[in-house]
C-alpha cells in the first residue's frame, strides 16, 4: 500500500509540474521555489501544537489548490504559482514519508512515524 500511495504522490508532483510549464514564470522559478513551504516548520520554535499547525497549514493540498483556483480564477498568476508551488511540495514531501504532523512531535505524522521502518 505504501508504494501505491508513493506512486500516486509522485503523479501528483508530475502534474504540479505540468501545470507550472503551463504559467508565464521561467523554469528557474519552480526548483528556486519548491522547498519555501517548509517555512511552516519555524512554528515548531514555539512548541509541537503550533508548529503542527503551521507546518499543516503549508502543507494542505486543499489549501494549495484554493490557492491555485483563485489565482487560475482571478488571472492572478502569482496567486496560480503559490497553489502549484504548495501542491508539488506536499506531494514532494509524501513521496518521502513526511505527512501532514500531529500535535504531540513532529516525527508523528498521518503517514506513520518519521524514521521508523
Amino acid at each position: 500500500m505504501k508504494y501505491n500511495l508513493k506512486l500516486e504522490e509522485l503523479g501528483m508532483f508530475l502534474l504540479s509540474i505540468i501545470l507550472f510549464t503551463q504559467t508565464e514564470f521561467s523554469w528557474w522559478w519552480f526548483p528556486a521555489l519548491i522547498l519555501l513551504p517548509d517555512i511552516g516548520m519555524v512554528g515548531y520554535a514555539i512548541n509541537n501544537r503550533y508548529g503542527a499547525y503551521c507546518y499543516n497549514l503549508f502543507h494542505h493540498k486543499g489549501i494549495a489548490v484554493l490557492f491555485f483556483g483563485s489565482g487560475f480564477f482571478l488571472k492572478m498568476p502569482y496567486l496560480e504559482l503559490t497553489g502549484i508551488i504548495l501542491f508539488g511540495h506536499a506531494s514532494m514531501d509524501r513521496i518521502f514519508g513526511y505527512g501532514l504532523k500531529f500535535t504531540n512531535s513532529f516525527q508523528n505524522t498521518h503517514l506513520g512515524t518519521i524514521g521508523k521502518n
